[in-house]
């Protein structure tokens, strides 16, 4: 018995060593071909702390308290059961009674197997449970699970649990040969050790080839069926993921949001004033990404957290950022033959092969009448993305889902002209009027107009902003849609109260060009960016308070790209700082018939929604909780889906700009959520987001589904609301419309 168990081992060893060590060779074949990845070996150290930090200490596992927990001790058994692996090896070929040198009959040692065995058990069972409670059979499009290989999870699952059961007999079976009774060394394996004392010596000694066996063959089993699987990313990611996040954008161990990354061909930044003509412009085809793309599709866990808060696919939307990923994975894999193949020589390839090479990266996903495959990504899961960032902040493992995608929208955009139709007039008004309103630029004061003091102008009474303490970056939005205005009033009004020197830009501010960027015109958004680059240096600006959240990034963290160093705040880390330091007070509201200061019985109750701009892509999400806080009479209700868990508004990557045909619309959804935590108000700090919830609104209160008295409303509103009342006497103002009635020219979605 003990020869047929050597002989078993060996030939299933060697065969395993021998395909594995292939396919990691294949592997890293198909990541090679992807484009230089820049910025990716910078700071090493510092990677390695956050590679260690996120991979033994699960942090971003750990976002989900239970399956981080039951996969850190999977982890975890994975590496230090190893040993028991080798152990096993020793009683095959040296005798059942074999343990490792020095450490195998430490006590500590064995216990701590034994208990790594007994978690990485229940660990295992437990992710077994939690799964089928997710499957799709039960949840439908909701689970977290739908498109996810399932054979190759199951395989994975059960190959653990087969290893720690292994390991738990051994333990058994070598207790018993020991004859020692309880110990130290067999405290937790000790009922099978009683269980199997009555076996002979050599029955026992039988059991352990036999177990041991049975356990290296299930490892080399699993090594054999995952080299025959190099797209196997539920067991593939055990190795992937520390180059992954190795590699990932940020070296601190920041996610892969905020700014885009720059435009590369080959390696090196695009002169968009005289482009080369072999330059790359994003990603038209597989071989495109850069080999760090290439990893991240390698690396996917099919785990489905990024499916799981995806705005577009919760609301019935094509786009799933796991399938997106898995889609670009398979067709890599697939292609990669051919491009490995020198061109005199991809004639005689395989048909099927030279079909997946021609395969569209963009277009109908649909078969030809001839047999030909469809594209890899359909048009409507690339347009899908509002850009949220929920996708990115999820992963476990770092995929870097929003730059793929803005990559991809780049070559559609700039290569192929294959856009959503209502573009067109974003980017005609943004080329023309520097706006995506198409309006006027002396259309930029008429917010001011009503102000009860003069707001200082650049060029006009302030020849340099280093006059001022702040340039007030107004935005498009701010300067001409009328909900936003009155952010923009509130915002001007504060810091007029409060004593801090400002100024505005007027006419010659104009779109930071967010829009242009995040729907892949990349030579539009050059454009814009540069023109206000230039002008923030010749006006001498040091710091800025910027409304939009959208203005805010692309001032803060793009504009650094193309060498401009400017302190930015959004307007609620301003106004909160400025009532911490007493500069603007907060008054409660008049008192009722009992003198106490309240509306009735209760607090007004207000819900606060995070702007994804600010908060995920720019981690700024205390300020204006602690803002609202602040305000007398107000009473905050979190949503279930709050700071970096968010829902978005559905207006970000352009989408503000883009019809929603496909699905329910995606700020109905958020607006549902506000409207069920019974506020009053809500809440929020980016004129889209006022936008679209003000839409979403305005739809429920439409259909009965939410009360007349639901107002949206920006955090610097219900600041100045507070303030006024300190007031003698307040300032009249003209009757308005409704907020939530009131129209808005420009977006289509509005």
């Amino acid at each position: 018995m003990r020869a047929a168990a050597i002989i078993v081992s060996t030939v299933l060893t060697l065969v395993a060593v021998a395909l594995v060590a292939r396919t990691v060779a294949s592997m890293v074949g198909v990541i090679r071909l992807g484009q230089p990845a820049v910025g990716r070996t910078n700071q090493p150290a510092q990677r390695w702390r956050t590679m260690l930090r996120e991979t033994l200490g699960h942090t971003r596992l750990l976002k989900w308290n239970l399956i981080g927990a039951a996969h850190w001790f999977v982890f975890v058994g994975f590496g230090f059961l190893f040993f028991t692996l080798v152990t096993a090896y020793g009683q095959v070929y040296a005798g059942a009674d074999w343990a490792l040198p020095i450490i195998g009959h430490w006590w500590p040692y064995e216990l701590a197997s034994e208990l790594i065995a007994v978690l990485t058990l229940v660990a295992i069972l437990t992710l077994i449970v939690i799964r089928q409670r997710a499957h799709p059979r039960r949840l439908g499009r909701s689970s977290r699970f739908t498109g996810s290989t399932f054979w190759q999870a199951y395989y994975v699952e059960y190959t653990i649990l087969a290893v720690a059961v292994c390991i738990l007999l051994l333990r058994g079976f070598e207790g018993a040969l020991a004859g020692t009774g309880w110990s130290p060394h067999f405290a937790l394996s000790y009922p099978l050790v009683a269980a199997f004392s009555g076996m002979s010596p050599a029955a026992l000694a039988n059991a352990i080839w036999i177990v041991a066996t049975i356990k290296i063959a299930v490892s080399a089993a699993w090594l054999i069926v995952i080299a025959a699987n190099p797209t196997m990313g539920v067991a593939w990611h055990r190795f992937t993921a520390f180059f992954n996040i190795w590699f990932k954008r940020n070296a601190d161990g920041g996610t892969a949001l905020g700014p885009l990354q720059p435009m590369y061909s080959k390696g090196q930044p695009i002169n968009f004033e005289d482009p080369g003509e072999d330059d790359i412009f994003g990603a038209g085809a597989v071989e495109e990404f850069t080999w760090k793309g290439l990893l991240d599709f390698t690396t996917c866990t099919e785990c489905g957290r990024c499916q799981s808060v995806c705005p577009a696919w919760n609301t019935g939307k094509p786009l799933s950022p796991k399938l997106f990923v898995l889609g670009l994975r398979d067709h890599a894999h697939a292609k990669a033959p051919y491009l490995q193949t020198p061109e005199t020589e991809r004639d005689a390839l395989p048909a099927a092969l030279k079909a997946e090479a021609a395969r569209a990266l963009v277009g109908p996903t649909d078969a030809s009448a001839d047999g030909s495959p469809g594209a890899v990504i359909d048009p409507d899961v690339l347009w899908s993305c509002t850009t949220c960032g929920a996708c990115v902040e999820q992963c476990p493992v770092d995929i870097e889902h929003v730059d793929h995608i803005v990559d991809v929208r780049r070559h559609q955009v700039l290569v192929e002209s294959e856009f959503p139709s209502e573009l067109n007039q974003l980017f005609r008004g943004l080329e023309s009027k520097g706006n995506p309103w198409n309006m006027n630029a002396s259309g930029r004061m008429d917010w001011a107009k009503n102000l009860p003091f003069e707001v200082p102008v650049l060029g006009s009474g302030v020849e340099s902003l280093g006059e001022v303490e702040y340039l007030f970056w107004v935005g498009c939005a701010g300067a001409y849609d009328d909900r936003a205005k009155k952010t923009t009033q509130a915002v001007a009004e504060l810091l007029h109260m409060a004593g801090v020197s400002f100024a505005v830009l007027g006419q010659a501010e104009t779109c930071t060009g967010d829009p242009a960027r995040r729907s892949g015109n990349e030579f539009v958004y050059q454009m814009l960016a540069q023109q206000n680059v230039e002008t923030l240096r010749e006006a001498g600006a040091t710091k800025a308070v910027v409304t939009c959240a959208h203005c805010f990034n692309t001032i803060k963290n793009e504009y650094r790209q193309l060498g401009l160093e400017l302190e930015v705040v959004h307007h609620t880390q301003l106004l909160n700082r400025l009532v911490r330091d007493g500069r603007l007070t907060p008054v409660p509201p008049p008192a009722d018939s009992n003198g106490d200061g309240r509306r009735g019985e209760s607090l007004q109750p207000v819900t606060y929604h995070d702007p994804c701009y600010l908060g995920r892509h720019n981690q700024v999400y205390e300020p204006p909780r602690e803002l609202l806080g602040a305000l007398p009479g107000v009473e905050v209700r979190e949503m279930p889906r709050s700071g970096s868990t968010s829902f978005c508004c559905g207006a970000g990557g352009a989408r503000m700009w883009m019809e929603e045909r496909i699905g329910s619309r995606v700020n109905l959804e958020r607006t549902s959520e506000a409207v069920a935590t019974g506020a009053e108000r809500i809440a929020t700090g980016c004129p889209f987001c006022k936008v679209m919830l003000s839409d979403g609104v305005t739809q429920q209160q439409a259909d009965g589904s939410a009360g007349q008295d639901v107002e949206v409303i920006d955090v610097a509103q219900l600041l100045l609301e507070s303030v006024r009342r300190g007031t003698i006497p307040p300032r009249e103002e003209k009757p308005q419309v409704s907020e939530g009635n009131e129209a808005s020219s420009g977006p289509v979605s509005s």
